[in-house]
């Protein structure tokens, strides 16, 4: 048998390589409008790392290597965003986008009506990534996530976003908070082992 194109390029399976923190190049695979579950208007934009950034064709790969019958491109690629706020007014968010887009490409501007999603596709902008703690099926979950859009100037400069939390996550960290709140604890402020059941520490 003779050695397959690109053997030693190729990574074994089950090796990862996390997004790089930071600010990001991106190319627009797509834009589309829809409902949100409350049935306001927003778009939904899938996006991949762009041929000149430093993880070209990221999430392509991703999509590629997924074997699920039902797969779908990669949620950490994926943004939904408002059109309106609470007050019926725009979206910053969605204002952000708009001007993202119209920076990063010379010449472009956004077209209002029919068909809005079609004319970002292929478009570049810029994107920065940073830390998301969230609790997930009962485990704390440390995750990269892009956190807002930039135009293409801003990449390089783009410094790493503060770690947010997910509102699960809070929750969760608000339920282990009360339950240390609610145990006895002595003097110095250390919860106090009954009697009796030094056996079942699990360093001893």
């Amino acid at each position: 048998m003779q050695k397959p194109n690109n053997y030693d390029e190729t990574p074994e399976g089950g090796e990862f390589t996390p997004v790089d923190l930071g600010g990001h190049k991106l190319i627009i695979k797509q834009v589309s409008e829809t409902k949100s579950k409350s049935g306001k208007d927003m778009i939904v934009v899938l996006f991949d790392f762009a041929p000149d950034d430093a993880q070209p064709g990221y999430f392509t790969e991703q999509f590629k290597n997924d074997i699920r019958p039902d797969k779908k491109w990669p949620n950490q690629a994926t943004q939904y965003i408002l059109t309106e706020d609470a007050e019926g007014k725009c979206n910053r968010s969605f204002k952000t986008f708009t001007t993202c887009v119209e920076h990063s490409n010379t010449g472009f501007t956004t077209q209002w009506g029919d068909n809005f999603g079609a004319q970002f596709k292929n478009k570049k902008i810029g994107g920065v990534f940073g830390e998301q703690m969230d609790f997930y099926n009962g485990k704390e979950v440390r995750k990269r996530v892009m956190r807002w859009f930039v135009s293409l100037d801003k990449v390089e400069k783009a410094g790493i976003p503060e770690t947010t939390e997910t509102k699960a996550y809070k929750e969760y960290k608000g339920s282990a908070q009360s339950f240390y709140d609610k145990a006895p604890k002595d003097a110095d402020g250390f919860m106090n082992i009954p009697d009796g059941i030094d056996e079942e520490l699990p360093f001893n």
